[in-house]
């Protein structure tokens, strides 16, 4: 019975409210779109949790190269490498669209995941599968044509195959960061989103916001 109560304990556990009510080393933080939360070589000492909007993570090279590495939603993590010491962030972070997002200094998130089980129980969760996505955008890196890598990203940021209904609209994002995130040139992003437009996989609505349709799973 205990374990049982346990489970519905920790499948009732809601992050973002938890985190609300933590006491002390966090701040909720609200950033017009396009605005840096942080960029690539500040210190790492803070850990941040989206309420609204979302958040772009790019990587630069040496050589200036830019690589978008993911487009994080609402209730996802980011600026987790703290907890293991970096201490300096490996990737810049940026307001996509107007977003809300609250920080939690270092220490708090420790002393949280130390003495709250079902919060650590989540946050593990929640590592877990950020991990298994990245081993799946390796393969599909690996194997599988630009067109398909496009397809997948667009099948992605729309939520299809995640827990509740899709969200079939996206909104506005340039085909140079799907270029970046999936690869390849703009301007085969450009021939391949022209192709899927024609053959009904996505559309465009009056606000030019991309509407991605089902039959792009097939």
């Amino acid at each position: 019975m205990a374990r049982v109560a346990e489970a519905k304990k920790r499948k009732q556990f809601d992050p973002k409210t938890f985190l609300t009510v933590i006491n002390g080393g966090r701040k909720v933080l609200v950033f017009p779109k396009k605005h840096a939360i942080f960029v690539q070589g500040d210190p790492s000492d803070a850990i941040f949790y989206i309420q609204k909007g979302k958040i772009k993570l790019t990587v630069v090279s040496k050589t200036g190269k830019e690589a978008t590495i993911g487009i994080l939603k609402e209730g996802d993590f980011f600026g987790d490498a703290c907890l293991t010491g970096q201490p300096r962030r490996l990737c810049s972070a940026t307001a996509l669209t107007d977003s809300s997002v609250m920080r939690v200094e270092k220490k708090a998130m420790l002393k949280v995941l130390h003495e709250e089980h079902a919060m650590s129980d989540v946050f593990v969760a929640y590592l877990l599968t950020r991990n298994i996505r990245y081993e799946e955008d390796l393969v599909d890196q690996l194997f599988n044509s630009s067109e398909k890598r496009l397809a997948r990203m667009l099948l992605m940021l729309a939520h299809f195959g995640k827990e509740g209904p899709p969200e079939t609209v996206i909104s506005k994002i340039s085909q140079e960061t799907l270029a970046q995130m999936v690869g390849t040139t703009r301007s085969r992003i450009n021939f391949f989103m022209n192709r899927f437009k024609t053959l009904g996989f996505i559309a465009y609505d009056k606000r030019s916001e991309l509407q991605v349709h089902g039959s792009l799973l097939k």
